[in-house]
């Protein structure tokens, strides 16, 4: 249990707890991939209400991806590929560049799409078809703030699902019980929270019928003659229930959790949303005001995420700093709050380096996802998140450096005070800046450089010298490798 003190109330600005660059740019980092300086004096003369307002607006209102050319290939009965072994790591290398890129430019909808990408796990090579990963990747997408039964009820028959959990070797006589498992245990309920082992296998029944395979690579579909077509009891409910094309048919399956597991449903991904964007101890009382707010709006997202971005709780001084950032977190947080200019090679390589720490998009872990949190930090990893964190900072171009001193000048009112300027880059980067003076006197030595001290004392040096774009690269490598930068 964190220190935190704020209710589920809306956060209302005051003295003791004022609406600040620090609390606009917490809002920013973990509904995107952090905040550039425009966003957060745009938002200064805002209320936090309608900042959140907009935010969840902007993130509904976007378009999906526009598909690749490839995104309905098959192999069977017509075969569009030419080299099928090759091309599809070539379409996932293109896909994963387009979502890193879309990460960096749309910010919350596609945390929500990473967030789901993790709760929803499926491994890219348990299907490789390229038609498959578009269609998973879609549906993150479409329902990243839509609607959770019915995202529930999709993501169960979308193909790469269906592969990765066995679902489509599952019919009658012969049921496969992963997704069954998984639907209750890690998509829906909770772990050992209101099901039995009879209930995962009278729902594994239920879901039989459904077909697909890398060997054609064709969408999904029902075949009715695989379906287990007798009564299941799931729940202490007796009926002919299975997993048909439609959510709105009486006797879908997947109505029974939410009719009558609601509570463990609700609880369960409410507990999940706040540990990842607040903290990984919740307050259970929190997490009930959530869940009563996703029950009494038919399992809508946004009012639940309206809430929770909104609420005194979600701002308190106790949730500031505190999460541990993903590699993919860090690494596009750096390109975005610094606004870096950056080419497909650079998306390439942000995907690289967040797979080499440990977060290969397409392929969580396990099925239960990545863990996150402390497991970011290890001995092997921290070093390896230094070198990448510099490698992303080393692609300034000529560019990028004049944004930086441009960002420089206006952080600290173009003062020619290297302190003033150093603590100004020092509290825009880090969420609660650096521990104490000796560490900020020691960032503002690592910015001063060879440059002669009497240059300081005497006020001869000012952010316009040739010098500055050195300065703030050894000061941006210096604040990457420091603790409270992993800090989110």
């Amino acid at each position: 249990m964190s220190c935190a003190t704020g209710t589920i109330a809306p956060y209302v600005p005051s003295v003791t707890v004022p609406w600040n660059r620090q609390r606009i740019a917490h809002l920013y980092r973990r509904v995107g991939f952090g905040a550039t300086n425009a966003q957060i004096l745009a938002a200064l003369p805002m209320s936090p209400s309608a900042l959140v307002d907009q935010i969840i607006n902007q993130a509904t209102a976007l378009p999906l991806s526009a598909p690749p050319t490839w995104y309905d290939w098959t192999r069977a009965p017509i075969d569009d590929y030419t080299d099928y072994d090759n091309q599809i790591y070539e379409h996932r290398d293109i896909w994963t560049r387009q979502w890193v890129n879309d990460m960096i430019t749309y910010g919350f909808r596609e945390k929500m799409s990473l967030f789901w990408h993790n709760h929803f796990v499926t491994q890219w090579g348990a299907y490789g078809c390229s038609a498959y990963m578009y269609l998973y990747h879609k549906l993150l997408q479409e329902y990243a703030l839509g609607n959770f039964k019915e995202f529930v009820h999709q993501i169960g028959i979308t193909p790469a699902m269906l592969m990765f959990l066995n679902g489509n070797q599952s019919e009658v006589g012969a049921p496969n019980e992963n997704y069954a498992r998984e639907l209750m245990e890690l998509f829906t309920m909770g772990q050992n929270n209101g099901y039995t082992e009879e209930d995962i296998t009278e729902m594994a029944r239920a879901l039989t019928g459904w077909v697909c395979s890398n060997e054609t690579c064709e969408p999904s579909s029902f075949v009715p003659e695989r379906f287990d077509n007798t009564d299941k009891t799931i729940f202490g409910q007796t009926g002919n229930w299975g997993n048909t094309a439609s959510s709105a048919t009486p006797t879908n399956v997947v109505n029974l959790i939410f009719n009558y597991r609601q509570d463990q449903t609700a609880t369960y991904i409410c507990t999940t949303l706040c540990k990842f964007f607040i903290t990984p101890a919740p307050d259970p009382d929190i997490v009930n005001a959530l869940a009563t707010t996703f029950k009494n709006n038919n399992f809508e997202l946004a009012p639940v995420l309206r809430q929770l971005f909104k609420s005194e709780y979600f701002f308190d001084d106790a949730h500031i700093g505190v999460l541990i950032k993903s590699p993919i977190e860090m690494l596009n947080g750096i390109v975005y709050s610094l606004q870096m200019e950056y080419t497909n090679d650079t998306l390439g390589a942000l995907a690289y380096w967040a797979y080499e720490l440990g977060q290969e998009l397409w392929t969580p872990v396990n099925v239960a996802g990545w863990p996150g949190y402390r497991t970011w930090i290890n001995e092997n990893y921290l070093t390896k998140r230094w070198r990448y964190a510099s490698y992303t900072l080393w692609g300034a171009n000529e560019n990028t450096e004049a944004t930086w001193v441009l960002l420089a000048k206006n952080l600290s009112g173009n003062s020619n005070n290297a302190a003033v300027v150093t603590q100004s880059i020092v509290d825009f980067l880090l969420p609660k800046g650096l521990l104490n003076a000796t560490e900020y006197e020691s960032a503002t030595t690592v910015f001063k450089a060879s440059i002669p001290e009497n240059y300081f004392q005497e006020g001869l040096w000012n952010l316009d010298w040739d010098t500055v774009p050195y300065q703030m690269m050894l000061l941006l490598q210096h604040l990457v490798k420091q603790p409270v930068f992993q800090l989110n």
